[in-house]
């Protein structure tokens, strides 16, 4: 099924306040600057919302690609298995993602993908230098890629209220 992308500019006016709520599409967000989805009050944002890495990243892939050129061509033998790396880091930004379905948050990493039910959600974890994690029941921690704290707005409306929104208190006063 493919999927549906939101655009800064939707993402600014409140995520998915121009969609119909009957739609079965997933929809795509990702990471913005320190403005963030700061507007996103929009109620009914159709689910499944699917956090991903910005896709600015991929102008990393041909950078890589002409740096392990020069390196493959210094020393074919030794450093020809450097090529792999921009198709291994294009991978990598494709495949990472957070998924909010009505059934919970689903933590797609590179190898592994982990499902947490909403139930056995406690809460999140934002370490100082590290990924979001989300605490679950049992103490145990999971992490959650492509979600910044700036993204804490969209996700709250994408848990329909589960995970609170820190940025509410400042908007109603």
């Amino acid at each position: 099924m493919p999927e549906r992308e939101l655009s800064e500019r939707e993402t600014d006016a409140g995520v998915g306040a121009d969609t119909e709520s009957t739609t079965t599409e997933p929809t795509t967000t990702e990471p913005t600057g320190s403005d963030g989805a700061a507007g996103a009050t929009a109620t009914g944002l159709p689910l499944p919302v699917v956090f991903r890495i910005q896709r600015t990243v991929y102008f990393v892939v041909p950078m890589m690609l002409v740096t392990t050129l020069v390196l493959a061509g210094t020393s074919l033998p030794l450093l020809g298995w450097t090529i792999v790396l921009p198709f291994v880091a294009a991978f990598w930004i494709h495949r990472i993602r957070t998924v909010v379905t009505d059934d919970g948050i689903t933590a797609v990493g590179t190898f592994s993908t982990r499902t947490i039910e909403w139930s056995s959600l406690a809460g999140l974890s934002f370490p100082r230098w590290g990924s979001v994690q989300a605490v679950l029941t049992d103490g145990s921690k999971v992490r959650l890629p492509a979600i910044a704290f700036t993204d804490l707005p969209v996700l709250s409306v994408a848990s329909r209220g589960r995970i609170p929104d820190p940025y509410a208190a400042g908007r109603t006063e």
